[in-house]
């Protein structure tokens, strides 16, 4: 599980790819960020088992919310939608 880019000897250690195991949070949409928006997750796993949470949600409650990947970047509910699509996904 890698959540950022290393710096020995100048290379990533990153695979390529998604990194389905890398820590995520899922938040309201409207949670209203800030200092403190690590700590108003409302749930915490795996990126693979957000999505799989999400991907539970009604579909017109979906947009309420996003996964935040951490060392990575926020993923809406339509991006979250594609990626449970992905040929690669565990779930």
């Amino acid at each position: 599980m890698t959540d950022h880019p290393s710096t020995f000897q100048a290379d990533t250690d990153k695979n390529a790819g998604i990194e389905w195991d890398d820590r995520a949070s899922l938040h309201r949409t409207d949670d209203g960020g800030g200092v403190l928006d690590k700590g108003k997750g409302l749930r915490s796993g795996t990126f693979a088992q957000l999505i799989a949470h999400m991907m539970l949600l009604p579909e017109e409650e979906r947009g309420q919310y996003y996964i935040d990947k951490m060392g990575d970047r926020k993923y809406s509910a339509a991006e979250v939608a594609n990626l449970a699509k992905h040929p690669a996904y565990p779930g």
